[in-house]
């Protein structure tokens, strides 16, 4: 197979940096007024193409093109304040002088997006890309052919080459893109493609963020109400078909409960999706059928053992499972071994939060931890006990849309973090700027030394 070709202007994209042209607040702005003007004009066709890539609802597709719009807003409202260097102490014996911290433009970054949020997942790290002065190549997933095909086209129409450009592709074509020498790598998916870009990165040594999954756990204890826990379980487990990286992928809940809030969850499930939901108009569907077979393979074990509790019905016509609840007997299970990504909740019945947070840190840091309960010291003890990359009490999904909180993984849900200024210092280099007069010698720092050493150890001790 002959070898991808990228043809892509990347000196012309690092130059545009090099000479300077990328650094000013008003091209910088210029840059996220240009993107703001693609979503606004474009609005219906971004729509049109989330629906063809994933079946999503109307509502849920609008929220994705406003994720990233809130974005621009909030940036394009604190970037004066974010680009401004900020004053440094410097110590006694480099004195007199002035240190301070400035953020730099890195180059051209690379940002690889994957098919589950195509638009938001693509064009959200681009925000805090262009805000930091750099330039970008954009690699959209192909899984989702249609929102790439439309980002292809409207960035071409609305920024220069040299800016921003879109490079589609498969598999082939992204591990091309590695093998280019980028100032930053930005890479969502999954934690084995996420190795690979690693590899590739290593070679020329590029730093890499990486926004992974993995599986988030949440905890439902004896005080939660159980209504509103149901409802909002239901709909992060419904929420683009299941398909959201933070979207909690099994529970944990204490005995006494687990029944009455199984009865909840079938409530809840028929109040948002009605008594047939895979006739819902708000249920999306699996990205393609290899997605669909996968669950569907889980499911139909699921069934053979008697432990659907909750729906279990599929559409293979339609690429379409319902919200489904099985009941999880340990962690070795099929459906407890890898990050489902799609409607399929496993429930597991535990005594106490502490063998909840044992069961957790026995697998590896998730890139979200759910706890559902009112109880201050079971948040804390929640807190203190482990390690993910967002906590988020009594709802789900929510602090991955919020623009003013850092987010990102820890271990194999990820490095690095993103949105708001955090995205801004990831893809700005701090440099640090320390400025002398020519006058003020310290004399005692010059040869020959002498006895200059107890003055220099007590300058510098």
């Amino acid at each position: 197979m002959a070898a991808a070709v990228i043809s892509v202007p990347l000196e012309a994209m690092r130059q545009l940096v090099q000479q300077g042209t990328t650094r000013p607040l008003q091209w910088r702005r210029q840059q996220l007024d240009r993107l703001a003007a693609l979503l606004t004009t474009h609005r219906q066709a971004v729509l049109d193409a989330l629906a063809s890539d994933l079946g999503k609802p109307p509502v849920e597709a609008m929220i994705e093109l406003l994720v990233v719009q809130q974005e621009l807003r909030l940036t394009r409202q604190k970037l004066r304040r974010w680009m401004a260097p900020r004053a440094l102490p410097s110590a006694v014996f480099v004195q007199p002088a002035r240190a301070r911290l400035i953020s730099e433009p890195l180059g051209c970054v690379l940002i690889i997006s994957p098919w589950n949020y195509p638009l938001q997942l693509c064009l959200h790290p681009l925000v805090s890309a262009l805000a930091a002065g750099n330039t970008a190549v954009l690699k959209p997933s192909e899984l989702a052919p249609a929102t790439a095909e439309l980002l292809a086209s409207l960035v071409a129409t609305h920024f220069p080459a040299e800016v921003v450009s879109v490079v589609q592709g498969d598999g082939a074509t992204a591990a091309a893109l590695l093998r280019e020498r980028f100032d930053h790598i930005f890479f969502t998916g999954s934690e084995r493609v996420g190795q690979l870009v690693l590899e590739a990165a290593a070679c020329h040594l590029t730093p890499v963020t990486l926004e992974l999954g993995g599986k988030s756990p949440a905890i439902v204890l004896a005080d939660a109400p159980l209504t509103v826990t149901a409802r909002r379980l239901i709909w992060g487990k419904g929420y683009n078909a299941g398909q959201t990286c933070v979207a909690p992928d099994y529970l944990l809940v204490q005995r006494g409960i687990a029944a009455d809030l199984i009865a909840a969850l079938a409530v809840e499930r028929q109040r948002l999706y009605g008594q047939h939901p895979l006739e819902s108009p708000d249920l999306g569907c699996m990205v393609n059928r290899s997605q669909f077979e996968r669950l569907e393979s889980l499911l139909q074990q699921a069934r053979q053992q008697d432990r659907i509790l909750i729906g279990g019905g599929s559409d293979p016509r339609r690429l379409r499972i319902e919200p489904t609840v099985l009941r999880a007997n340990g962690g070795d299970e099929p459906w407890m071994r890898q990050e489902l990504f799609g409607p399929i909740l496993p429930l597991l019945e535990i005594e106490t939060l502490d063998e909840a947070l044992t069961f957790i840190n026995q697998r590896p840091k998730p890139l979200a931890l759910y706890l559902f309960s009112q109880d201050r010291a079971a948040q804390e003890q929640t807190l203190h006990r482990t390690s993910s990359g967002t906590v988020l009490f009594n709802d789900v999904i929510l602090q991955a849309a919020d623009p003013n909180l850092p987010f990102g993984g820890v271990g194999t849900s990820g490095s690095g973090t993103y949105h708001g200024e955090a995205g801004f210092r990831t893809f700005s280099h701090q440099r640090t700027v320390l400025g002398r007069p020519l006058w003020g010698e310290l004399l005692q720092r010059y040869p020959p030394y002498g006895r200059r050493a107890a003055l220099l150890q007590r300058l510098l001790g």
